[in-house]
């Protein structure tokens, strides 16, 4: 296996990987936040409302955070495989 410099070579990730990353996260959130509001409020309305109307705008939020990443080389290397 041989890594090309991030320097000469950029990996980008496609729309459609940031966009089931986005989703998957988004779900995992969704399930603290309902989780972590019941707990504090013993409210399960409060749970549902702040759960849907939170996760609209960071849903939003992350998926720019990781378009706007993604066009950042530092860091990034790819992997030949031989």
């Amino acid at each position: 296996m041989q890594i090309l410099s991030h320097q000469t070579h950029h990996a980008e990730e496609a729309i459609s990987r940031t966009l089931l990353k986005t989703v998957t996260y988004r779900v995992f959130i969704l399930i603290l936040d309902f989780i972590t509001v019941y707990l504090f409020t013993g409210k399960a309305e409060l749970a549902l409302g702040f759960m849907v109307v939170s996760n609209i705008y960071t849903t939003i939020g992350y998926f720019l955070h990781e378009r706007f990443w993604d066009r950042i080389k530092w860091g990034k290397k790819i992997f030949k495989h031989d």
